[in-house]
């Protein structure tokens, strides 16, 4: 097992190069096996979902082939079964991707039940409801969601999502591309990487319109042909340097972003009393005085995404006065706010509020990640304590961050990754 020791209570300075979109690239790549033929991906991160989601299109007879760090290219033209391996999918949350893809070009997918982070109840029933009604059949058993197409293909229908839904927009965008007939998804969430998807998928010959709207039109396509494509730099890794810098101080240059996707982070960083120079791909990101109070909800975009939620609270937890922290968008997802407590932090949940009073300082202590951005927030928690941190289950963290050891170190932070001794089975229940 790996674990992170951090001394805390240094700023941070430098330059940090922002990796391309883990929940872009969890999408684009199942979306490969639509396209009958080789397709380039660049800009792909290298975290372990990313992996994951390689190793499942390899085991259904895919051709993976690695050009680079950052780049692959997918053959789908050969796939040989619509199952995927049970122990593979059950390891990632964005597995549920595979049932669009597979339904969309061959009629049918077996996907094991998706695992991934464990922070409350994350129903997939807006994705069934897409499906059948564009004429799938769907059935859960043995673990597996089952989804066939009558004689083999969708057909295109109007779909209204009962709730804002990342996951099922961009799971019946797929499905809906390869349909007879046009499809109309009405309440459709707008973050960046669905319209990152749905570049992708036009590239490939799809026709997709109105992506970032609250309504997407598809008309069927018979086939998706190859093509080269870069994914969009991450929001989300991005905010998390930014947040980082808040809390411990100091001056950093955040480069290849989209500064426009990073307006909902920035504008709350700078209430807060953090400098924030916008370029055309950089933020140069500067704390020099104390952190001031302010208020978060995090709402569908472009309101405040709720994958910062856990990172901007450990930051107010170093601000002057109360804060108010309201979580709108999932359950349970304060799980991490015991082990801020841990540091010395004075934070109080009430259901989806947390009630934020900023102490003088965090002192480092043993501390254990829960989820992905759980572990982003103490990572942030332990750079800005006094003393030492030590992290555990940190292979959460790396599901979605790209050498963030050797990135924090580039920065002037004091932490190193470490291997100790654990239980085999109690790894796999972690990140199971």
């Amino acid at each position: 097992m790996t674990k992170y020791i951090v001394q805390g209570g240094r700023p941070l300075f430098g330059e940090v190069e922002i990796s391309g979109a883990k929940n872009a690239a969890v999408a684009i790549i199942p979306a490969a096996l639509m396209v009958d033929g080789t397709c380039r991906i660049e800009n792909v991160p290298q975290i372990s979902d990313v992996t994951l989601c390689l190793r499942i299109l390899e085991q259904l007879g895919a051709s993976i082939r690695t050009i680079d760090r950052h780049t692959v290219e997918i053959d789908s033209s050969r796939i040989r079964s619509t199952r995927t391996s049970y122990e593979l999918a059950r390891k990632i949350r964005a597995s549920y991707y595979l049932i669009g893809a597979l339904l969309g070009r061959f009629g049918q997918a077996e996907v094991a039940m998706p695992g991934g982070c464990n922070f409350g109840v994350r129903p997939i029933d807006q994705h069934v409801k897409g499906f059948t009604t564009l004429g799938a059949k769907v059935v859960v058993e043995g673990g597996f969601i089952h989804a066939s197409a009558e004689n083999g293909r969708l057909k295109g229908a109007n779909i209204y999502l009962d709730v804002v839904s990342v996951g099922a927009t961009m799971n019946i965008m797929m499905a809906a591309v390869m349909a007879q007939g046009n499809t109309v998804i009405e309440n459709a969430a707008k973050e960046p990487h669905i319209v990152d998807l749905a570049n992708f998928l036009n590239s490939m010959g799809a026709n997709i319109r109105g992506a970032g709207t609250d309504t997407i039109k598809i008309q069927g396509v018979d086939r998706l042909r190859g093509g080269s494509y870069a994914i969009i730099p991450d929001q989300i890794e991005a905010g998390t340097y930014m947040a980082a810098v808040a809390a411990t101080g100091g001056q950093i240059l955040v480069k290849n972003i989209i500064p426009k996707h990073m307006d909902c982070i920035t504008a709350k960083l700078v209430e807060m009393g953090v400098e924030v120079e916008e370029h055309e791909d950089t933020l140069l990101v500067r704390r020099t005085g104390k952190l001031q109070k302010t208020n978060v909800k995090t709402l569908p975009y472009p309101g405040f995404p709720t994958d910062m939620q856990p990172q901007i609270t450990s930051v107010l937890s170093l601000a002057e006065g109360t804060s108010l922290v309201t979580e709108s968008v999932w359950n349970n997802r304060y799980r991490y706010v015991d082990e801020l407590k841990r540091m010395g932090a004075s934070i109080q949940v009430d259901d989806k509020t947390a009630v934020v009073e900023g102490v003088d300082h965090l002192t480092g202590a043993p501390i254990q990640a829960c989820d992905l951005r759980a572990g982003a927030a103490l990572v942030i928690a332990a750079l800005a304590a006094h003393g030492e941190s030590e992290i555990s289950c940190v292979q959460y963290i790396e599901r979605g961050y790209e050498d963030i050891v050797e990135k924090l170190r580039g920065l002037g932070a004091n932490i190193r990754s470490v291997e100790v001794p654990g239980e085999i089975e109690e790894l796999e229940a972690h990140i199971g």
